[in-house]
Formats: structure tokens, sequence, C-alpha cells
């Protein structure tokens, strides 16, 4: 993966509330799942384990209070020449990519508008239209906000705790969050949990019906990032290889629920599944990769 360095970050799709001290308060612990959970849902209680309890789940259950970030450090850095070296403003990059590629994608292949989402860098805790959050629960889409939630230090727990290392892990992770954004604006996820609603015994089934799609739509997007480019039509991405795609996919077997579940030393539960299994990840994921095509991205489809 190669990112152009004559790109310029857009730094107004990002919105920095690092060090803000993330609104307090503390929620009754529930597990994330479907279109409010990020792409690690079940993933929490692991990364709890793994790091000694350092990082607590909070309740998502409320409307939390607006907070609002300040850019003016983000904007100074993503504008130095060794901008691409920084952690926060390569991910606002691959944001700006993601965003690029929905705002043509959408209404060619949907027949309907994209309305750009912001990205949150938070820092332990979040106050979020979804209630309070902390690190525990992972990269999430807030559908009460429209807005993505990410503490950046998720991406060395990846890596150190199970194994993610590759760099193109990264934008993997917000594509897919910006998958569920996508589901939002089409009315997936609420049809998804009115399905719910009317099918308990089947409602995580259906959760993961929502998660592999917006893993075959972050597929999708890979395809075509290299056709992506900023507001004055430099391209975003100069190059991605079959390794970076291979890092992807990696990726989504490491989070899959039943390697979450043998790793956490649990036996292996299909009942308790809500993101699907590694093998569904990586066959969803390489099938918006392989066509392109978000239409290809049927999850729920009769047969899927």
């Amino acid at each position: 993966m190669e990112l152009n360095e004559n790109a310029r970050i857009d730094t107004s799709q990002v919105e920095d509330r690092r060090g803000s001290g993330g609104g307090g308060g503390m929620g009754i612990p529930i597990p994330i799942g479907g279109g409010r959970g990020g792409i690690v849902g079940i993933i929490i209680a692991v990364l709890v384990a793994l790091v000694g309890g350092g990082f607590g789940l909070n309740a998502m259950n409320g409307g939390g209070g607006a907070e609002q970030g300040d850019n003016t450090a983000l904007e100074q850095k993503c504008s130095a020449q060794d901008a691409l070296e920084q952690l926060d403003c390569r991910n606002t990059l691959y944001v700006n990519s993601i965003q690029a590629y929905w705002r043509t994608a959408m209404p060619e292949v949907f027949g309907k508008q994209y309305r750009p989402s912001k990205t949150v860098f938070f820092s332990q805790a979040v106050s979020t239209g979804c209630g309070q959050a902390d690190s525990g629960v992972g990269p999430f889409y807030c559908p009460a906000d429209d807005l993505v939630y990410i503490d950046l230090t998720f991406y060395r727990l990846l890596a150190d705790q199970l194994g993610a290392e590759g760099e193109f892990a990264q934008p993997y992770v917000l594509a897919h969050e910006y998958g569920h954004h996508v589901q939002d604006l089409l009315g997936t996820e609420a049809q998804m949990r009115r399905q719910q609603q009317r099918d308990p015994d089947n409602a995580n089934a259906l959760s993961v019906k929502l998660e592999l799609q917006a893993d075959c739509y972050a597929g999708a997007w890979a395809k075509n990032a290299t056709g992506t480019a900023d507001e004055q039509g430099q391209k975003i991405f100069t190059s991605i290889t079959e390794q970076d795609i291979q890092q992807a996919i990696d990726t989504a077997e490491k989070i899959g629920d039943d390697a979450i579940q043998q790793r956490s030393g649990r036996p292996v539960n299909p009942d308790e599944f809500t993101h699907g299994t590694s093998e569904q990840r990586k066959q969803w994921f390489t099938k918006g990769w392989s066509t392109g095509d978000p239409k290809s991205c049927d999850t729920f489809g009769s047969g899927q």
C-alpha cells in the first residue's frame, strides 16, 4: 500500500476529541452488536481479559451529550511534510478515500445520495448519541448520531493481542464502520432491527448478516480505492497490493466469532455469533474485493 504524499488530508472529515475527558459517566455493561457495534463486537471480552481488565465496557443504550472536538492540532500536524508518518493523519486520509468512494458509488449503485459522516478520534472514553462508551468497545458506528468512533490505540491491541499486524488492517476497520453508515443511509440497519423485533430467535443471525455485509462493502471500497481522489483530483492511493488485501483478509479471519471464542478459551457456540465466523468474514470481504460491486453484498438474500 502506498499513499500519495501529494494528496491533501481533509481533516474536516474527522472530529478530534482526544484529551476531551470522554464526557464522563459509567453505564451498565452490555455487549455491542449489529449496526451499533463496531467491527469487533464480541472481541470486547477478549480484549478486557488480555489487557487485565484495563478497558471497561460502558453502556450505549441512551443518548449521550454532544461533545465538540478541537481539530487545531490535527490540522497543523496533517499539513506538515511528515504527515503520512503520523497514525492519525494516515487514518484521516483513509477516511477521505472511503467517503470519496461512497460519494460516487452510492448514487451510481443504489440511486441514493451519500451523506458524509465524520470519524471521531477519542481517548479512553467518549459521549455519543448512543450513550457513553469507552475504548473497550473497539471501533463502532452509532446510527443515532451518524458518526464513526475510534480510539486509535485499538490498532495496537489488534496487532499485539490478535496478531493482525498489517497496515491495511486499519483502512479495513474504518471501511467496515463506514459500511454501517451506508447501511444506515439505505435503511438496511433499521429494517434489520425491525426483523429482530419480529423474530427475536434469529436476532443474532440477522446481526451476522449485517456485519458480513459491512465486510463486503469494505472489500468493494478496497477494490476501488486506487480510483479515489482528494478535492483537487489527486489520487489518494497510488497502489494497493495483493499483500495489502491479504492483510485485510487475515484481520477478518482473526476477528471471526469462532476465532475470538477459541482465543478466549471458550467453546465455540454458534448461537452466540454476532459478526460471523472467520471463514464467513473472509468470504464476504473477498466477494466485495473480487467484484468491486456493492450490489454483490446481499447477505440478506435468499440462500445466503
